[in-house]
């Protein structure tokens, strides 16, 4: 007799989830203690209104002198580092979860954006981006004759 058994996405799931996750400690875990580096993307916020677009980056740890932005051909690029600091080799790490290493945003601008006068602003591990809208492009009221 041939047992059947139905299939359960949920039981998948957790399969799936489990496998990930052993295979997420193997990749952090290390070898002899050494800090793996990898890409990152951190978190982003994007909001517009009349007048202008803003992006707010979470970079908590990053020193304003490693973050990079550029523009070029209408991409907006902000790219940087966020390096661990050892200041103890007696202290022994038994996990680590929070993201080094370079990280690279890029964003195409629509035509609207005037990038002669991007501006930017980093406090408090938070970047804000300006970017303003040409006159153009901001909504107008049409007056009826």
């Amino acid at each position: 007799m041939v047992m059947m058994t139905r299939w359960n996405p949920m039981r998948e799931m957790l399969r799936m989830q489990g496998r990930l996750n052993r295979l997420m400690d193997d990749t952090w875990s290390g070898q002899e203690g050494d800090i793996e580096y990898g890409n990152w993307a951190p978190a982003v916020d994007l909001r517009e209104d009349e007048t202008q677009f803003v992006i707010q980056v979470d970079l908590p740890g990053v020193d304003k002198k490693n973050i990079d932005i550029h523009v070029e051909n209408n991409v907006l690029t902000l790219s940087g580092e966020r390096r661990f600091e050892k200041e103890d080799e007696r202290q022994n790490y038994h996990r680590i979860e929070r993201a080094y290493g370079k990280f690279v945003r890029s964003f195409t601008l629509p035509s609207t954006v005037r990038s002669g006068d991007i501006a930017a602003n980093y406090q408090d591990g938070i970047l804000e981006v300006v970017l303003p809208k040409a006159e153009e492009s901001k909504p107008k009221k049409i007056a009826i004759k």
